[in-house]
């Protein structure tokens, strides 16, 4: 049985410090995506959209096992969020606009996982599960986010402002500007784990 694991591979983008905000050059990888609109404590696209996700990434892991031979944990569930016009808004404000929030919930996938595959997982969960708006959204796709800034946030999710603000400071600071969508991974579980001890890396990709 061949193990893999992505998170001790890429050891340096998952466990920045807390204490100061550090630069690193994310290469491509890809993900199972979904998008949507609305608050995350609230809306039951979000929850769907969740579910969905971690129901096919297990179908895929347990499938390629029993097939392949190959052994990997499930990654942890990132978030790209954005709003539109988000210059209008200081981040006190953005706060109090969750229903307005977009978002893509992903978990990444090693290379060898292809769309025929999640098509096949797809297929299982809807066979096993029932069927869900949510399972149709889902896709394949890869990002690059190439040169990025993140910092660990302990603490719960309502919380991060500070460290948020923080992050954008030390980029524009450092001399460059903000790009692309704020990214967010989720090392803790909420249900399990008591809010001040989750851990989120925040990351932004500058330029």
């Amino acid at each position: 049985m061949k193990k893999l694991d992505l998170r001790k591979q890429y050891k340096e983008l998952y466990t920045p410090p807390s204490k100061q905000v550090v630069m690193v050059d994310v290469p491509k990888f890809n993900f199972l995506m979904i998008d949507g609109v609305g608050d995350p404590g609230t809306a039951q696209a979000y929850q769907d959209a969740v579910a969905a996700l971690y129901g096919v990434a297990y179908t895929l892991k347990f499938a390629i096992k029993k097939q392949e031979a190959i052994d990997y944990p499930v990654m942890a569930l990132e978030g790209l969020w954005w709003v539109d016009d988000v210059e209008k808004f200081t981040m006190a404000e953005l706060m109090g606009r969750r229903d307005e929030w977009q978002w893509t919930m992903m978990i990444m996938q090693p290379d060898f996982v292809t769309r025929a595959l999640v098509k096949q997982a797809i297929a299982e969960v809807i066979k096993k599960r029932g069927d869900s708006p949510a399972l149709a959204k889902i896709r394949l796709a890869s990002l690059r986010e190439g040169k990025c800034a993140q910092v660990m946030h302990i603490g719960p999710y309502s919380a991060e402002a500070p460290n948020i603000e923080r992050l954008h400071a030390f980029i524009t600071d450092s001399g460059h500007a903000l790009r692309g969508k704020h990214h967010e991974i989720y090392l803790g579980d909420p249900r399990r784990t008591k809010p001040e001890k989750l851990k989120t890396i925040l990351r932004q990709p500058y330029k």
